[in-house]
């Protein structure tokens, strides 16, 4: 998996930082594309990148219905009428009311899709379960109703322990599959052999949790608890913590706490107030790192690889 910012500005877009959008693309399978967030022109940023493609993405899901969040949306659902080579469902999640602002623009602007669509609005609690992946929603703390979503990937098997077969006499063949499945077996002599000594421990599954606009509240640090990755907005500096209270925001400091709270394994903050010019960044992830030190800060095409756990290192 690898996590692609479009947009990592609050508000309204600067010359560095465009709005709200962020890319989770899956490797395998095709190279499938779930987007969180379209805000302004996120169709455009989308046209700088050579990794993201409009027809490849399958799922959008949606925070909150501010501006900065949504008023990509109907453009790049039209503009995806244009690329060829796929008809797969695309389906849009998000809170009430996002159905209207999708049926109202595109029917006022005569936009006509041409392949399966849906909207499906949310609330708190699973919202997609398939492939091996399941997406958790919980309410943030916003001036108006936020969500913040968990992906959450499933165990893989554990190694299978070749070797102590091949002790055992069990020579590598069919048997070997159904171990590594799970399954007991009986040999011919009798003897059962149990998958679970044969197999080291299962390699958990990726977190990646993404939140929206959110002042701190205890449904950010849930949704984020033992988070592979949280990726948590820090519009401004502590010293504003405030005024950001007050417009439902956080500061990175606030991002920082959260992630601590929640023990995540590391914290990607973004959403940064325009007031924060280019060589006054480091200032809010020198803050974030201060309370919790594995912090990156995301500028617009900032990618990170969300790494799978290595087996042998779960076992030390």
């Amino acid at each position: 998996m690898e996590l692609h910012f479009l947009g990592t500005g609050a508000g309204m877009p600067s010359k560095e930082r465009n709005v709200s959008s962020l890319a989770l693309k899956f490797l395998q399978r095709g190279g499938e594309v779930w987007l969180f967030d379209c805000g302004e022109a996120t169709q455009h940023q989308i046209l700088h990148t050579s990794a993201i493609k409009p027809r490849k993405i399958t799922k959008i899901f949606i925070t909150h219905l501010h501006g900065d969040h949504i008023f990509g949306l109907p453009g790049l659902l039209g503009s995806r009428s244009f690329q060829s080579g796929e008809d797969s469902l695309l389906t849009v999640y998000g809170p009430p009311g996002i159905k209207d602002y999708l049926e109202i623009c595109l029917k006022v602007s005569s936009t006509y899709l041409t392949y399966p669509f849906e909207v499906v609005e949310i609330s708190e609690g699973l919202v997609f379960e398939g492939n091996g992946r399941r997406v958790y929603s919980g309410l943030l703390d916003h001036v108006i109703p936020c969500f913040g979503y968990r992906v959450e990937e499933s165990p893989q098997p554990g190694k299978l322990k070749a070797e102590l077969l091949q002790k055992r006499g069990v020579s590598p063949g069919p048997l070997y599959q159904e171990l590594k499945k799970g399954k007991d077996l009986s040999l011919p002599d009798g003897t059962v052999l149990k998958s679970k000594d044969f197999l080291s421990a299962p390699v958990p599954g990726r977190i990646i949790t993404i939140l929206g606009d959110t002042k701190t509240c205890d449904n950010a640090v849930k949704l984020g608890k033992d988070a592979t990755v949280l990726v948590h907005e820090a519009t401004f500096l502590h010293e504003l913590a405030e005024q950001a209270a007050e417009f439902g925001h956080s500061s990175a400091k606030i991002a920082a706490l959260t992630a601590r709270k929640a023990n995540a394994s590391a914290l990607i903050i973004n959403h940064i107030s325009s007031r924060y010019h280019k060589e006054q960044k480091h200032l809010l992830l020198e803050e974030a790192r201060e309370v919790f030190f594995n912090t990156s800060m995301a500028n617009d095409f900032s990618v990170f690889p969300v790494e799978k756990p290595v087996a042998a290192d779960l076992e030390k």
